[in-house]
C-alpha cells in the first residue's frame, strides 16, 4: 500500500475547499484595483493586524511547517533553533523603530526606490537585481520544501505539486494584487496555529500529557548552545542568534522587497512600526512547531513505523531517527489522524507554499515595473490602468519563472545531497549582507556607487568560497570530453576539507557570511572615493 492511499475522498475535498474557500476571501477583499498603489501597496490602507498575520505567514512558509519538526526528529536534532529567535526580535524592533520611519517620508514603493533618490539612480537598479536572484534562490527552496512531502502523501507527481501551487499563487496575486495577497496570508497564519495546535492534542490523547518529559529526558528540548558556531556544522547557538542572525532579519525585514512590501500597505509609519515589531509574536508558531517534532519523536518511540511509512522516512531502527526528516509530519499527519482533519492540515502546507510563492510574484512584479516603467512619472488615470495590466503579465512571467525555476532547484538538490533547511537559509548569504550595506549608505546619506558595487562583488564571490553547493553542484554536472571539476584544489583551501566519502565540507558556518558581507560591501561603498558626490 502507497502512502497516498491513505488520502480518502473526504480529504480531498476538503483541501480543494480550503483552497476555495481562500481563493472566495481573496477575490471578495481584492478592493479596487485602479492604480500600482491599489495593485501593490493595497491603497496604503490595510490594518496593520492584517499585515502583521502576513509577515508571520510568509515567514513560516514550508520551512517552518515541515522542516522544523523534521529538524527535531532527526539524529542529534533538538530545540536550539529557537534561539534563533533572540536575533529575529532583535532585527524586527530596529528595523521597526529607523527603517519604517523613512519608508513614508517618499513616496515610494520600496527599500530600492530609496536608495537610488538618496545616493545614486543606478543603485537602485543594483539593489534590484541582487533582491532577484536572492528571491529567485530562497524562494524556489521554500516551495521545493512544502513539494517534496506534498509528492509523498497525495498521489501527484512532484511536478503536479509545483503546478498547482504556482498556478493558485499567479491566481491569487492577479486577483487583487497586495491586498489578496495579505488577507490570504492571514488565513494561512491561523491554519498553520490550527495544525500545531491539532497535533499537540492528539499525541497528548493517545500518549497522555507524559509525552514533553520523555521527549526532554531524551535531549530533544534542549534550546541553549554556548558553542562559538564557527565550524561547517549547521547550528543554532546563542553567539550566532545574537551576532549574526540580527543582521540576517534587518536585511529580510527592512530591506528584501518581501517583507518589506508588507509594512508599504499600512495606513502610516506608526501603523508599519506595530506591524512589523508585533510579528515576533509569529516565534510562538516556531515553539509550537519545535513542539510538535518533539511529540512525533516520542510518537514513534512508541510506534515505531514498518513497511512503507519506515520506507519513506528511510528510518534507522537502531537509532529510532529518519532518514528523511522533512518526510515525517506530512506522513503522520495523512496516516495517524482521521479524514477530513488531514486534508485539512495538509491544505496548510500547499497554502504555506502558495503563500511563500504568491508573496515573492507581488514583490518581483514590483521591482520590475519600478526598474523598467519608471511609475512615478506616470500619474494620469489611463497610464496606472496601463501600469496595472503590465504589473499582472509581470505576476504571470514570474510565476512562470519561477515554478520551472523550482523544478531546476529540485535536481539540484537532488544531485548534491544538501539538506533543504540549511539550503533555505544558506541562499540568503549571496545578497541580505551587499543589500543591508547599500540601505545604511543610503540612511546615512553617504555612500558610493562604484565602491558599492565592488563590495557587493566581493562579497558574492566569498560568500562561494565558503559554501560548497555551487561547487558540488558543478562536480556533478557531467559534461562530454571534459572531465569533471575535482575537488582537490579546493581542499587546499583552509575553507574547505575533503572527507573519508570524497565530498566536499566547508569549515566555516555559512551564517557569518550576513554580518561579514554587510560590513565588507559597507566600508568599501561608505569610504571608496567620490567625484562630485551629492545627495539627491
Amino acid at each position: 500500500m502507497e502512502i497516498h492511499e491513505w488520502f480518502e475522498p473526504l480529504d480531498w475535498i476538503v483541501l480543494f475547499g480550503y483552497l476555495g474557500l481562500t481563493t472566495w476571501v481573496g477575490h471578495v477583499m481584492r478592493g479596487k484595483q485602479a492604480s500600482i498603489n491599489d495593485f501593490f501597496a493595497g491603497g496604503r490602507s490595510l490594518p496593520w493586524l492584517a499585515v502583521t498575520g502576513s509577515i508571520i505567514a510568509t515567514e513560516i512558509s514550508g520551512v517552518t511547517f515541515i522542516g522544523v519538526p523534521g529538524g527535531v526528529m532527526a539524529a542529534n536534532g533538538d530545540f536550539t533553533y529557537l534561539i534563533w529567535a533572540l536575533g529575529s526580535v532583535i532585527g524586527r524592533v530596529i528595523v521597526g523603530v529607523v527603517f519604517t520611519k523613512v519608508f513614508y517620508e517618499e513616496n515610494i514603493y520600496s527599500p530600492y526606490d530609496y536608495m537610488g533618490k538618496r545616493i545614486k539612480p543606478q543603485l537602485k537598479t543594483l539593489a534590484t537585481v541582487f533582491f532577484t536572484i536572492g528571491s529567485i534562490l530562497a524562494q524556489s527552496v521554500r516551495v521545493m520544501v512544502a513539494a517534496i512531502p506534498l509528492m509523498i502523501v497525495t498521489p501527484f507527481s512532484f511536478e503536479m505539486c509545483i503546478l498547482i501551487i504556482g498556478v493558485f499563487a499567479i491566481g491569487w496575486t492577479l486577483m487583487g494584487g497586495m491586498r489578496t495577497v495579505i488577507w490570504t496570508d492571514v488565513m494561512q497564519f491561523f491554519l498553520f496555529a490550527i495544525g500545531g495546535l491539532i497535533t499537540l492534542f492528539w499525541v497528548g490523547a493517545h500518549l497522555g500529557v507524559g509525552w514533553s518529559e520523555v521527549a526532554a529526558d531524551a535531549g530533544k528540548m534542549k534550546w541553549l548552545n554556548l558553542e562559538a558556531g564557527v565550524s561547517d556544522a549547521f547550528k543554532f547557538t546563542f553567539w550566532v542568534a545574537i551576532v549574526a542572525v540580527p543582521f540576517q532579519n534587518v536585511a529580510a525585514y527592512g530591506v528584501d522587497q518581501l517583507n518589506a512590501q508588507r509594512m508599504f500597505c499600512c495606513k502610516n509609519a506608526q501603523d508599519a512600526r506595530k506591524a512589523i515589531i508585533w510579528s515576533s509574536l509569529g516565534q510562538l508558531v516556531t515553539l509550537l512547531m519545535l513542539m510538535v517534532g518533539a511529540a512525533l519523536f516520542v510518537w514513534y518511540a512508541n510506534h515505531p513505523p514498518e513497511g512503507v511509512v519506515a520506507e519513506k522516512m528511510k528510518w534507522d531502527s537502531a537509532s529510532g531517527t529518519p532518514g528523511a526528516p522533512d518526510n515525517v509530519f506530512p506522513i503522520w499527519i495523512v496516516s495517524e489522524l482521521p479524514p477530513g482533519l488531514s486534508g485539512l492540515i495538509l491544505g496548510g502546507v500547499f497554502a504555506a507554499a502558495i503563500s511563500s510563492l504568491d508573496s515573492i510574484l507581488a514583490a518581483l512584479s514590483q521591482t520590475t515595473i519600478s526598474l523598467l516603467y519608471k511609475p512615478e512619472e506616470q500619474q494620469s488615470e489611463a497610464q496606472q490602468r496601463k501600469l496595472v495590466a503590465k504589473s499582472r503579465m509581470w505576476v504571470v512571467f514570474w510565476g512562470i519563472f519561477l515554478t520551472v525555476f523550482t523544478l531546476l532547484m529540485r535536481w539540484v538538490q537532488k544531485q548534491t545531497g544538501i539538506a533543504v533547511l540549511p539550503l533555505a537559509f544558506g541562499m540568503t548569504t549571496y545578497t541580505m549582507g551587499p543589500l543591508l550595506a547599500m540601505f545604511l549608505c543610503a540612511l546615512l546619506g553617504r555612500g558610493s556607487f562604484r565602491g558599492l558595487l565592488i563590495g557587493s562583488i566581493i562579497s558574492f564571490v566569498g560568500v562561494l568560497f565558503i559554501r560548497n553547493d555551487v561547487w558540488v553542484l558543478i562536480h556533478s554536472i557531467e559534461i562530454p570530453f571534459l572531465p569533471r571539476m575535482s575537488y582537490e584544489w579546493l581542499g587546499n583551501l583552509p575553507m574547505y576539507w575533503v572527507n573519508s566519502e570524497g565530498a566536499l565540507k566547508t569549515t566555516v558556518g555559512f551564517y557569518w557570511a550576513w554580518p561579514a558581507t554587510t560590513i565588507v560591501t559597507f566600508l568599501f561603498g561608505y569610504f571608496w572615493r567620490r567625484r562630485n558626490a551629492r545627495i539627491v
